[in-house]
C-alpha cells in the first residue's frame, strides 16, 4: 500500500503479513479521497478510523494535514503496527486497542470524519447497528461525515442520514451526513 497524497505522497508502507486485515485498495482509497476533497479542507480535521487494520486510511488523512486521528482496532498486532508507523512518520495518530462497538458506546469525543471499514463478512444487522450507534452517541460533528466501506452485498442506503454511495468494483462507500434543508439528494451521483 502507499500514501497517495500530502507530505508523505508516494511513501510505500509494508504491513506484516500476519495481520488479520483486508486493506482498502489504493484505487478505492484514491477514489474515496477524490470525493472527500469536494467536501473538506483536511487541515486540522479530527478523524476517527474504525476497524483501522493497517492504518492505511489514517496515514492518508494525516499526510493530507488532518489534525488528531484516532485509529481503533481490536487486534493488538494492528494497533502496534499503527503506533510504529505513526512514530516513524511523525503523524498525530493515536492507536487504540478496543472492540469498535465498545469504543463507540463509551467515547465522549466528536469527529469531523468517521471512517469505518468493518470486515465485509460482518452481519447486515451489525453494519446497521454501527451506523445507528455513531449517530445516537453523537460522535459525528454536525457538519461531519461518516463513511462506511462494505461489500456490494450489504445494503445500507435505507438507514437514516444516508446521503449517497460510491461503488468501486465489489466495494461500496456509503456516506452519511446530518440532514439539512439545503442539501440535495446525492443518490444520482452514484457510479
Amino acid at each position: 500500500m502507499r500514501i497517495i497524497s500530502g507530505k508523505h505522497k508516494g511513501r510505500r508502507i509494508v504491513a506484516p503479513k500476519n495481520l488479520p486485515v483486508r486493506p482498502t485498495t489504493d484505487m478505492c482509497k484514491e477514489a474515496l479521497f477524490n470525493v472527500l476533497n469536494n467536501y473538506f479542507n483536511f487541515h486540522g480535521l479530527k478523524v476517527l478510523d474504525l476497524f483501522a487494520g493497517t492504518g492505511s486510511i489514517s496515514y492518508e488523512f494525516s499526510s493530507r494535514g488532518a489534525g488528531a486521528i484516532t485509529s481503533v482496532d481490536g487486534d493488538m498486532g494492528c494497533v502496534n503496527f499503527i503506533k510504529k508507523m505513526a512514530t516513524d512518520l511523525d503523524l498525530d495518530i493515536t492507536a487504540v486497542k478496543s472492540d469498535v462497538f465498545s469504543f463507540v458506546e463509551k467515547s465522549k469525543a466528536s469527529f469531523d470524519i468517521i471512517f469505518a471499514d468493518p470486515p465485509y463478512e460482518m452481519s447486515q444487522e451489525d453494519f446497521e447497528k454501527l451506523v445507528q450507534l455513531i449517530f445516537e452517541k453523537e460522535l459525528l460533528d454536525e457538519e461531519g461525515m461518516l463513511i462506511v466501506e462494505h461489500s456490494k452485498y450489504t445494503k445500507l442506503e435505507h438507514l437514516t442520514n444516508f446521503s449517497f454511495a460510491k461503488i468501486y468494483g465489489g466495494s461500496v462507500f456509503s456516506f452519511y451526513e446530518f440532514e439539512s434543508d439545503e442539501e440535495e439528494d446525492y443518490e444520482d451521483d452514484e457510479e
